[in-house]
């Protein structure tokens, strides 16, 4: 039996929602609702930093396709032995809603969509992903609870009394472990440590002023630390490897590593603060640029410009149009 301090799997039945011959799953929903808040939340950072919370949604119309085709093959490719063999079926491969989709992945795919979208609306990649970076974690956070309803992130067993309910027909449910075994509840940690993350990295970007991608350093610092630790400890289910290191933890390992080598050597290069974050060239037309909120993150404004970029006084009238 379970124990009665634990923490239960959903019914299976909650996994999907069924409206006439439209099956919605649960998984879907909760991906979606992490994606409606990174945006709300990347909408009113990059506002605050002088930019248009229009190009949010220019840029996720990149990002989220390239994220979701790399999610999943991530997955497939690190998981060559669930879906290449005698007999298998190749639609599995992109049978995204029955789960089986990488974050890496979705980092991977997501950041080259962001870079497109970034160039074509004309504002620097790294000043986008800075005011992303935190609503990437709460975005992370929400779509954990799929995972939940799916049945699956889980890691070793335990005796804790947050241990997970798992069912013994599972696929991964340990052939050796009795029935009633309780597991490390993986996605809740996840959970626990990206919002966390969140506090920790909105305090440092104010303290320290991170910009020109320093937040989004922090953030790959954060996640690869706490992303490591969950993958030595997780079976559900284990990706392959290399040298007896699942996939997962190697590339945990070497977001650590590019998230130092962003975080210092931006810091070098730009000591300066980051007053726009749009590329040379893109910047707002006065009248835009005047009405962008205020805010104590953005930066200080240059006390010893007497013009605008476009060599307008900054009493003249916003409407003129600048002199070719």
């Amino acid at each position: 039996m379970y124990l009665p301090a634990s923490i239960p799997s959903p019914d299976p039945v909650l996994s999907q929602i069924h409206l006439g011959p439209l099956t919605i799953h649960t998984y879907a929903l909760c991906i979606l609702a992490g994606i409606v808040a990174a945006i709300v939340i990347t909408q009113k950072r990059l506002a605050r930093r002088g930019g248009n919370p229009e190009i949010v949604l220019d840029v996720v119309l990149w990002c989220v396709p390239l994220g979701l085709v790399g999610a999943r093959f991530y997955h497939v490719f690190t998981h060559i032995g669930d879906y290449f063999y005698p007999g298998a079926d190749p639609w599995d491969i992109i049978k995204i809603w029955d789960g089986g989709n990488a974050l890496y992945g979705s980092l991977i795919g997501g950041a080259i969509g962001a870079y497109i979208g970034c160039r074509r609306a004309g504002v620097r990649f790294l000043s986008f992903a800075d005011a992303v970076a935190p609503a990437m974690l709460v975005a992370q956070a929400i779509g954990r609870l799929g995972n939940w309803f799916n049945h699956e992130l889980f890691g070793l067993p335990t005796t804790l009394p947050w241990g997970l309910q798992i069912e013994s027909t599972n696929p991964k449910f340990p052939a050796d472990a009795p029935i009633g075994t309780l597991f490390h509840p993986l996605f809740l940690y996840e959970i626990v440590w990206n919002l966390i993350g969140v506090a920790i990295i909105l305090l440092l970007e104010r303290k320290i002023r991170a910009r020109w991608g320093r937040t989004l350093g922090l953030y790959l610092i954060w996640y690869g630390m706490g992303r490591s630790w969950l993958e030595s400890i997780r079976i559900d289910p284990t990706s392959d490897g290399f040298l007896g290191v699942p996939a997962n933890m190697w590339t945990s390992f070497a977001a650590i590593a590019l998230g130092l080598v962003i975080f210092i050597v931006q810091g070098i290069r730009h000591r300066e603060l980051e007053t726009s974050v749009y590329r040379p060239g893109f910047e707002p037309e006065a009248d835009e640029a005047a009405a962008a909120p205020d805010s104590d993150v953005t930066g200080a404004e240059d006390a010893d410009d007497s013009t605008d970029k476009r060599g307008t006084e900054p009493g003249s009238n916003p409407t003129e149009e600048p002199h070719q």
